[in-house]
């Protein structure tokens, strides 16, 4: 049976079929190292070009951060609009946005095509501020408008408090074209596409070795290699030494999230929408119902200690009860935490590590629409469909600074709270 972290989502997966490890050689045209969302997506759109692909996971598909997240999927990036510009023009910063609309569409489409019903779809998204902020938001809205014709609500305090009893929150931007799911029985379904289309996916599968010299690639296993022409690395926040540069580029950053115990009544309460819910704070919460309303998914929080802390449902619990004193009655059932890729410019890294060899990581904090993306535009380049993976090329391999990058993220988190605390003041 596969293994998975004792969590809301691996208690409510699906379907729960265990796939065999790799045994001997096998060839194809691409390997995919990892089965998280960005490596699944690729070998997906691969399998749907007709191209052999070979999957290679360590533990079982989405048993990393890919299947125990918020379930967010909705346009955008870590990094802000305005600083994704700064850094690169408005024109190149409107097409990297215009990709990651297109991200979260594919979700959708993929959900819809594959009648994915288990994924539990639910739309809506509300983006909240802690701060009087309506004139930024207003300029944001018709931004979107103007650049993308992606329409969003302003809702101000009175609205946003009719549906979101706390003091604490002031404006939002309401986004209907965002939703939410259960990212888990997502991804297992998403594997189960690629099988359908003639991919072979190993569990309990890790790479221990590589040779990307040459022509063909070579892939090995405890028990077996892979052969073939490509070879995409997707391991997100579980990236290994497997490739010195990929681990050496991306840092492995620990988010939080628990459900609560079965109380609808409280929850209908203070939280009177089924939309995804939002701050604007770095690492700052996000929330939303589950089980038709029955519990509370809450998330925040982010640190570089890779190791679940002990009192996690408790660090959580505070945050909730902070912003929704009446539900500190509950009792918090599942606490869990997952690691994401970060890189130190807050972009996904997408691109060629040399010929034949991709990588395809990064994705912590930015939703479930740029693994979308990253895989079909890695796809894409190695169907000789276009070179849309460019796009990211200003945002590649930096070095993440070794154990100082790692207490300069945790000093930058600080910072931003700091920050937060004081706007809000």
């Amino acid at each position: 049976m596969p293994t998975y972290p004792d969590t809301f989502y691996a208690r409510s997966v699906a379907t729960t079929r265990a796939r065999a490890s790799l045994q001997g050689r096998v060839e194809a045209d691409c390997c995919v190292v990892g089965g998280g969302l960005a490596g699944l997506t690729c070998a997906h759109e691969l399998a749907k070009a007709g191209r052999s692909v070979v999957l290679l996971e360590a533990e079982a598909v989405g048993w990393g951060a890919s299947g125990r997240n918020g379930g967010f999927v909705g346009p955008g990036y870590a990094r802000s609009y305005s600083s994704i510009a700064g850094a690169i023009g408005e024109t190149q910063a409107n097409e990297l946005y215009a990709l990651s609309i297109e991200g979260m569409e594919m979700v959708r489409e993929t959900i819809r095509e594959q009648d994915i019903a288990e994924a539990a779809p639910i739309p809506g998204k509300i983006s909240v501020v802690r701060y009087d902020s309506g004139d930024a938001l207003e300029r944001n809205r018709d931004r979107l408008a103007r650049q993308h014709g992606y329409a969003v609500e302003f809702w101000p305090t009175e609205q946003v408090r009719e549906v979101l009893r706390s003091p604490k929150y002031h404006q939002a931007l309401y986004d209907p074209h965002c939703f939410h799911i259960h990212p888990l029985n997502y991804a297992r379904a998403l594997a189960a596409a690629i099988e359908a289309k003639g991919g072979v996916i190993f569990e309990q599968s890790r790479a221990a070795e590589v040779e990307l010299s040459g022509a063909q690639k070579r892939i090995a296993t405890a028990s077996g290699d892979v052969r073939a022409r490509h070879v995409v690395f997707a391991g997100g926040g579980y990236t290994d030494r497997l490739v010195p540069k990929l681990r050496a580029s991306q840092l492995p950053i620990a988010t939080y999230v628990l459900t609560t115990e079965v109380a609808p009544e409280a929850i209908a309460a203070v939280i009177r929408t089924p939309s995804a819910i939002s701050d604007d704070r770095r690492a700052g919460d996000y929330y939303r119902l589950v089980e038709g309303g029955r519990r509370l998914l809450w998330g925040g929080r982010i640190t570089t200690r890779t190791s679940e802390p002990r009192d996690l449902a408790a660090l959580l619990r505070r945050t909730m009860i902070s912003t929704y004193p009446e539900l500190a009655p509950l009792k918090v059932e599942l606490a869990w935490s997952g690691l994401m890729s970060y890189a130190r410019h807050l972009m996904p890294q997408i691109g060629e590590l040399q010929p034949g060899a991709w990588y395809c990581q990064g994705f912590g904090g930015h939703g479930l629409n740029t693994t979308a993306i990253g895989g079909r535009v890695v796809a894409e380049a190695l169907l000789d469909k276009g070179r849309r993976h460019e796009l990211f090329a200003p945002f590649g391999l930096v070095w993440n600074g070794g154990p100082f990058g790692t207490v300069a993220v945790q000093g930058t988190y600080w910072r931003y709270q700091l920050m937060d605390w004081w706007r809000k003041r």
